[in-house]
């Protein structure tokens, strides 16, 4: 047996008779401890230096003789928990196991209570085992859950904003004309000249397929149908609506998250005003006006980027195109792609504004929910849209 006995290192405090405190016999398996002298609050700094020097806490149970402990209080019981970890609290769990080792049971009670509130906390939870394919099952139904965490707060708020336009709706001295005028120069006017644009470029994009693909046809003339076909009904809207989910979705959650993260608008409750009237309604009445008259922009924009195209590439003179369009386009397909105008500029507008709601306070929270809201509009567009396309179809319109 090579049995190491510690001496106990000198503190400000007088000395002990007890010089020992611990021995080690690292040779025996498994390792064999035998506490003695005072384990008490006067010897406190050298009992932890010990037992975080010789800690058995994540190795083998040693075998431990607790006979030789003079006197024991918290600090002493607190020091053998480090020494041993959770392994005491399993020693302390086995029935008579302090007692034959001569422990009196104000001791036994002493080091059970220390080690049950100190070892409890430290033991990690059992890790369950799992495979690939349940990783798999978890995440997609976590995904699920956040899902219908999403949907549920976003009907919710719907519900909401319905409640105060319909409380605001008959009374004239309670409505925000200002607020609705400036959202209105913002939604909508500031966002002119990207819509045309952008609805420009891509109409004269959709005029060269069409004159590219057809001509091998020779029905290059319904490239003038294709074009008002599919701004007309889709794309006009549907450009105009990712738009102002890029450009006033984040807007709006960057203006309330900000808000938020002041504590504003916790004055705003304070003062007994509803933040649903003073910052939702606002906005979503002035993006209802603001998209569909960004949408018809879009479509005349887009056509007449078609219809550049088409003079230039196929010698279909404006007049020309335009009575083509006269003669083959009902107006129905315009009515059909205004329609969505309303839908999509209610969707986000709420987006927008409940994204930043949810804003925690801090920065880092106002970027990570406008973002948020971007993808949300963007994706909740494009599923609507096709939702009506095949509405649409299904009813023959």
């Amino acid at each position: 047996m090579n049995a190491q006995p510690l001496p106990a290192v000198a503190t400000h405090d007088a000395p002990s008779a007890n010089d020992t405190f611990l021995t080690v016999d690292t040779s025996a398996s498994p390792p064999r401890l035998r506490l003695s002298g005072d384990w008490t609050l006067a010897h406190y700094q050298v009992l932890l230096r010990l037992a975080r020097k010789h800690s058995f806490a994540g190795q083998a149970a040693p075998h431990v003789d607790l006979s030789g402990i003079g006197a024991l209080d918290t600090a002493g019981a607190s020091a053998i928990v480090e020494l041993l970890g959770p392994h005491l609290l399993d020693l302390v769990s086995q029935p008579d196991a302090l007692a034959t080792q001569g422990l009196a049971p104000n001791r036994q009670a002493l080091l059970r209570t220390v080690a049950e509130a100190m070892c409890t906390r430290c033991r990690a939870a059992p890790v369950p085992p799992t495979s690939a394919l349940m990783d798999v099952i978890e995440h997609i139904g976590r995904a699920m859950a956040r899902c219908w965490q999403l949907a549920a707060y976003l009907l919710g708020f719907i519900g909401l904003t319905l409640e105060a336009l319909a409380r605001n709706l008959f009374r004239p001295r309670r409505w925000r004309v200002t607020a609705v005028v400036a959202q209105i120069e913002q939604t909508g006017l500031d966002a002119v000249p990207i819509v045309a644009l952008l609805t420009f470029m891509v109409g004269a994009v959709i005029a060269f397929l069409g004159a590219t693909v057809l001509d091998a046809f020779g029905a290059s003339i319904y490239t003038v149908d294709l074009v008002a076909f599919a701004f007309l009904r889709e794309f006009a809207v549907l450009l105009t609506a990712i738009l102002m989910a890029g450009r006033t979705a984040s807007a709006f959650t960057a203006q309330i998250g900000s808000m938020k993260a002041n504590e504003e608008i916790d004055a705003i409750r304070a003062l007994g005003m509803n933040p649903v009237d003073l910052l939702v309604l606002p906005r979503v009445l002035a993006l209802l006006i603001s998209l569909p008259a960004l949408t018809f922009i879009a479509m005349i924009a887009g056509i007449t980027g078609g219809a550049i195209v088409c003079a230039l590439s196929l010698d279909i003179s404006p007049s020309m195109f335009l009575s083509i369009l006269h003669q083959n386009l009902e107006a129905r397909h315009f009515l059909l792609g205004m329609a969505k105008a309303p839908i999509f500029a209610f969707l986000i507008a709420i987006v927008g504004c409940l994204e930043g709601f949810k804003v925690s306070g801090s920065a880092q929270s106002v970027g990570e929910h406008t973002t948020s809201a971007v993808v949300q509009c963007i994706f909740i567009v494009i599923l609507v849209d096709a939702v009506a396309a095949l509405f649409y179809m299904e009813m023959g319109w």
